[in-house]
């Protein structure tokens, strides 16, 4: 990479002028079937032109989802994604399960450097496993149910004082000093998604018995067992989450709750509600650490710039080639995501900003995806660079603390700047119970796969109370209560994807104390992790970052008192 350009990889063996329509595409599939392989320097040259198609096509994957994110109300753009989901992952299951069978049964693959290969060998071997052909039609009926979530929350708008916003922009009355206008917009809000509750509900009722039956299918129980497997969870069980859930219940609950005990009585209310948790306390209007999104690329460039140049670099680098769109607008997919392209050698940035500081903390988090994607860009296989969340959402979560010492490029005043520290403190706790919830939260739902709308909304109502339930009180809201959830995108989307926040936060932390400590060597340390991709055991990745994989009480424990006490020193 030179100056703003990107590298992106030429291909050695898929055609450079390829179209992705199946006709092109199979008999690709059908040489890479029927090439005779007679020795392990062919194999492995057989492994880089399955990887080069593999990598065409989730390049061609990736920017049909993310056109689509961008405008969800664009007809055209919404079915070239599904003439991708419908017509031509279909076809190339059955294929790649086929090259997976004659990679694992040829007789070279032990000739293979079994260290080199032995984490995408252990992969290929899992997928055989779970392979079953019946499935098929089912994910890509799920692939195509799944995005209308995207479809119901990127419609949905609000008018407040006579101005249409989105519910991102109208989130940042919640910051609002007046508790009047707190409340008028949260109820607002509420009204808004309840409009859509019962179709949520629906098309939710629908994805969770597709996902049973593929568990079924698959020779499980629920679903809940079947995606511990297809995740490649192979370093801990459901059990150790369950333990998580209470070290978390036991360690960082007490701490929000006098958090929540002292937000109280700065703003003089004896009983906090729902409206009151984003406010700060110090009776000052919201931080605005930038005015738009070209402010916000800006001045997120100069504070990786701060951190390493080399980091700064590869924001500027996505700046100079289109690969963000950050701004909130009506019409566009709810949340945030950094996609790798990956052939291009970078990842696109997609967000939902409203001018908030909650923007900001999104926008590192995305950018440690995105420095990420750029340090496995060189990795000879496709396969190598899929990360585990657990290791992904380390790189992200990192960066989020790594990068607080430069929030000064955001910020021109001292006390905004103390500010801005202490509210990310604060989050870094409050996302370690709602990861509890939300991860006990699908335990519940596909162990108990015959529930209805009615039981599941109580559920969520127990467990979130088990978990502080935002440390406001509900009276009154039961409706809004129970229906909380809906707001959580991967539940509809990516199920049993959040476990690993929880798992990152902790290893964040661990590397944040690393980098206060000896910066230098802690942020070398943390490059060369995620450079790794997945080419090593995840708790090899983990000490490579100089910390430890674990998610035990006593590591809760250590890790929630230094937060505190790093809270603590900031006043």
């Amino acid at each position: 990479m030179s100056n703003l350009n990107i590298d992106k990889s030429t291909r050695e063996w898929v055609p450079a002028d390829l179209q992705i329509k199946w006709e092109n595409l199979e008999p690709l599939f059908t040489e890479l079937l029927e090439r005779p392989v007679e020795s392990a320097g062919e194999l492995e040259s057989w492994l880089r032109n399955r990887s080069e198609l593999e990598a065409a096509l989730e390049e061609d994957f990736a920017w049909r989802y993310i056109r689509m994110t961008c405008d969800t109300a664009n007809e055209t753009l919404v079915q070239d994604f599904q003439y991708f989901a419908t017509e031509i992952e279909p076809k190339i299951a059955p294929l790649s399960n086929q090259l997976n069978i004659k990679l694992t049964e040829s007789p070279y693959v032990a000739e293979l450097d079994q260290d080199k290969y032995f984490v995408y060998l252990r992969g290929i071997r899992k997928a055989l496993e779970l392979y079953r052909e019946e499935n098929i039609p089912l994910f890509t009926t799920l692939q195509v149910t799944q995005q209308k979530y995207q479809s119901i929350t990127g419609a949905m708008s609000v008018q407040i004082r006579g101005e249409e916003y989105t519910l991102e922009q109208a989130a940042n009355f919640l910051k609002d000093p007046d508790r009047e206008r707190r409340q008028l917009a949260w109820e607002t809000i509420q009204q808004r998604r309840l409009i859509d509750k019962d179709e949520l509900n629906q098309l939710f009722d629908e994805l969770v018995k597709l996902r049973h039956q593929v568990a079924l299918n698959a020779g499980f129980e629920n679903y809940r067992d079947y995606m511990f497997q297809a995740l490649g969870r192979f370093d801990y069980t459901p059990k150790d989450c369950y333990d998580f859930h209470e070290a978390i219940e036991k360690e960082i609950v007490p701490i929000l709750q006098k958090l929540a005990e002292d937000r109280s009585n700065a703003l003089g209310i004896a009983e906090l509600r729902p409206w009151d948790m984003d406010v700060s306390t110090s009776g000052k209007p919201a931080l605005k650490p930038f005015n738009n999104g070209t402010e916000l690329i800006d001045k997120s460039i100069a504070c990786f710039n701060k951190i390493d140049s080399r980091l700064g670099e590869k924001l500027a680098v996505m700046k100079a080639n289109n690969l963000f769109d950050v701004e909130s607008r009506k019409g566009k997919a709810p949340g945030g995501y950094n996609y790798p392209l990956a052939e291009t050698g970078a990842p696109f940035i997609f967000m939902n900003s409203a001018n908030s500081f909650r923007d900001l903390t999104t926008m590192v988090h995305e950018g440690g995806h995105a420095v990420h994607t750029f340090l496995t860009a060189g990795l000879e296989l496709n396969d190598f660079k899929h990360c585990p969340s657990e290791v992904a959402e380390l790189a992200s979560m990192s960066m989020e603390l790594l990068s607080m010492d430069n929030w000064d490029v955001y910020f021109d005043k001292e006390e905004d700047l103390l500010r801005a520290r202490r509210e990310q403190l604060a989050d870094v706790l409050k996302t370690l119970p709602w990861v509890a919830v939300i991860d006990q939260f699908q335990h519940w739902i596909y162990t108990n796969p015959d529930h209805n709308a009615a039981d599941r909304d109580e559920a969520f109502k127990q467990i979130y109370s088990r978990f502080g339930a935002g440390f406001a009180h509900w009276n009154g809201l039961e409706t809004e209560f129970g229906n909380a959830w809906q707001k959580q995108l991967h539940l509809f989307e990516v199920p049993f994807y959040y476990i690993e926040y929880g798992i990152a936060q902790l290893g964040a932390i661990a590397v944040w104390k690393n980098y206060k400590e000896t910066p230098e060597q802690a942020l070398e340390q943390y490059l060369a992790a995620l450079s790794l991709g997945y080419t090593r055991p995840m708790n090899e990745i983990y000490e490579t970052a100089g910390i430890k994989f674990d998610f035990s009480a006593d590591y809760v424990q250590k890790l929630a008192a230094f937060v505190k006490d790093e809270l603590e020193k900031l006043g």
